[in-house]
């Protein structure tokens, strides 16, 4: 009736296929929230207190003799976080988060991404069969790929014929990573250049490339190298490691 938006769309239940059935639809807190993550940083950033929590089933709840049987319940504190500082501990059963009743994870990870960083998240929780209030501090979710944007130069870190910005796995950082490899060796994908004209390559963020055709690939000027010696139409096949995954992505050049 104002003028509001409130909520986008994204499906709809319907037994006949048509418009009639049962809309959802995300709300628009949720929707801004994603969308400006998005624009400053790429992925979405998300708010964590330290703890992992699962949904109670009837059996578990037999089997921890616990005072609901449905719910979302603490499985583990991780030790020395925020959680454990503010004295939530496991088997704790969340019953609202700021306020907000509780009664599944969908539901827990939607207040916490409500949730401001610059305030605690307000927990009420039964503890056996005593309820209590805990204040977490908000702590952000750090995705790993900020630590390598910010490695970032944009002038040595563009591959134009791809259409990508890469990072050669150097320093600390790169150390790291190299043990996690199976190749030790190649460049890290860190995002597409969205303004250019490039073929649908397939490359996501944090994709190691290994190799490109038959040329082995251990730096981004080896790379950039061999994508300029390619001609409109030609083959490009490239050796990427996705997730601890060898994979071959193919497509021709534009």
């Amino acid at each position: 009736m104002n003028g509001s938006v409130v909520g986008i769309n994204t499906f709809i239940l319907s037994e006949g296929g048509g418009s009639e059935g049962l809309g959802f639809a995300i709300p628009a807190r949720v929707v801004e929230f994603v969308y400006r993550s998005l624009r400053q940083h790429g992925h979405v950033h998300r708010v964590e207190i330290g703890a992992v929590t699962q949904e109670i089933t009837p059996t578990l709840a037999e089997g921890l003799h616990l005072a609901h049987r449905w719910g979302v319940i603490v499985s583990d504190v991780r030790p020395g976080g925020p959680a454990e500082a503010a004295g939530l501990e496991i088997q704790d059963i969340i019953l609202s988060a700021d306020d907000r009743r509780i009664d599944t994870l969908p539901s827990l990870s939607s207040a916490l991404y409500l949730h401001r960083l610059d305030q605690v998240v307000k927990l009420e929780v039964l503890r056996g069969q005593e309820k209590k209030i805990v204040n977490v501090p908000a702590i952000e979710h750090r995705d790993p790929m900020d630590q390598l944007i910010d490695s970032v130069n944009p002038e040595n870190s563009l591959i134009p014929r791809l259409g990508v910005v890469a990072i050669d796995i150097t320093g600390e950082l790169g150390e790291k990573l190299k043990s996690a490899l199976r190749i030790p060796s190649g460049v890290i994908v860190v995002g597409r250049a969205v303004e250019l004209i490039t073929p649908e390559t397939g490359l996501q963020a944090g994709d190691v490339i290994h190799q490109l055709n038959t040329k082995p690939i251990d730096s981004v000027d080896t790379l950039r190298g061999a994508a300029d010696q390619l001609k409109p139409g030609d083959p490009v096949v490239l050796q990427v490691e996705r997730d601890g995954e060898l994979m071959y992505v193919s497509f021709e050049m534009e």
